[in-house]
């Protein structure tokens, strides 16, 4: 199944050699793709407040750059939980890739490992992780969980991810009901579910999607306790993804994450919700050390990567971009995209007085 193109139009022509910002390939990407398609990528919730905010908040912080500091040679690599990655930034878990290229997420697994980074993988995935696997077999990858009502559906999941060499799981804890989203419903957006292999398996076991899509397949009263129960069943590295506060960070520590997203789903879901990057020093305060933490949400710039890093986080995750590079080029986009972003990120930390993203510290940036 394939709804990317309009009017058969290819997608990955010799455009992709034109590039030159994440900009660019937002708009590249929005001729590649329907309407209805371009309003699940690139909406918001509401009156998308958030969704801006989260991009605006970068102006609200200025970098303090050194000098006269031997930046002859610049890394921009760095490790997540252990693993080596070539920069601090990662792919962000997306939903129905297939609605950006044929390819979906085969294309997107391997993009980010032609560019040496990350993968997060969406349980609501038009792939299964094993293929997603099997495409780009030596590279990183996470799995992002939904939990369907049917438990047995999501640990299914799981298993299949871990068997086939994901090394931990990022629970999105920000989604107990569907955000408003009238950007998806003035268009008529359809999710393409019967394309998502979880979503089929949960189906078939007796589930009744009766909300807004996939919805009513999925769980709306998880707790705390499933965070250490992940720990406890599956033996890997547990993050949680979606919080904004320094009261629910403390606790994802407390019950046994190795791990947090600063997140508020892309502006997707609670509009008018404060910016990831205004959360993200409040949590990094109260995890100290006992977890990594990670920002997700309106990172375009090499820049904006490096602000992140003063302020504390480990890395970045990046959605929409990455969906751009796909959507416009396939793996070779996505691989585009994110080495435009690498390159800016060294450049950002040659200009900062730093050869390497352990090397940005606090000093490094100020309030407007």
């Amino acid at each position: 199944m394939s709804v990317n193109c309009r009017a058969g139009k290819a997608v990955g022509s010799g455009t992709v050699e034109q590039l030159l910002t994440l900009d660019d390939a937002e708009r590249l990407a929005e001729e590649a793709v329907t309407p209805e398609a371009w309003s699940y990528i690139v909406g918001g919730a509401g009156d998308e407040r958030t969704l801006r905010w989260n991009r605006e908040a970068f102006s609200r912080f200025r970098l303090r750059y050194r000098v006269l500091v031997d930046v002859s040679s610049v890394s921009t690599e760095t490790t997540v939980l252990g693993t080596p990655v070539s920069m601090p930034a990662l792919v962000a878990p997306m939903a129905f890739q297939q609605i950006a290229h044929e390819d979906g997420e085969i294309a997107m697994a391997r993009g980010a490992a032609a560019a040496g980074t990350l993968m997060c993988v969406s349980t609501v995935a038009t792939a299964t992780p094993a293929d997603i696997a099997a495409a780009a077999p030596d590279a990183p990858r996470w799995l992002q969980i939904y939990v369907f009502r049917d438990r047995e559906v999501s640990d299914q999941v799981i298993e299949q991810a871990l068997e086939s060499g994901f090394t931990a799981l990022v629970l999105t804890a920000d989604l107990p009901v569907y955000g408003i989203r009238h950007r998806e419903a003035r268009l008529g957006f359809e999710a393409p579910e019967d394309d998502v292999p979880a979503i089929v398996a949960a189906r078939a076991r007796g589930g009744d999607a009766t909300e807004h899509h996939s919805l009513g397949l999925l769980e709306s009263g998880l707790q705390w306790d499933y965070v250490s129960e992940l720990v406890e069943r599956w033996k890997v590295p547990v993050v949680v993804k979606g919080l904004v506060t320094a009261e629910d960070a403390d606790l994802a520590c407390q019950y046994g994450a190795s791990g947090v997203v600063v997140s508020n789903h892309g502006g997707r879901q609670l509009d008018g919700a404060i910016a990831s990057l205004e959360a993200l020093p409040e949590i990094v305060d109260v995890v100290g050390d006992r977890a990594e933490v990670f920002l997700d949400g309106g990172v375009r710039r090499g820049t904006d990567v490096v602000v992140a890093l003063a302020l504390g986080a480990r890395a970045v995750l990046v959605g929409r971009p990455a969906m751009y590079g796909l959507a416009f080029g396939g793996d070779k986009g996505v691989a585009q995209v994110l080495e435009i972003l690498r390159e800016e990120t060294e450049n950002a930390l040659a200009l900062l007085g730093c050869r390497s993203p352990a090397e940005v510290t606090s000093a490094h940036v100020k309030p407007a």
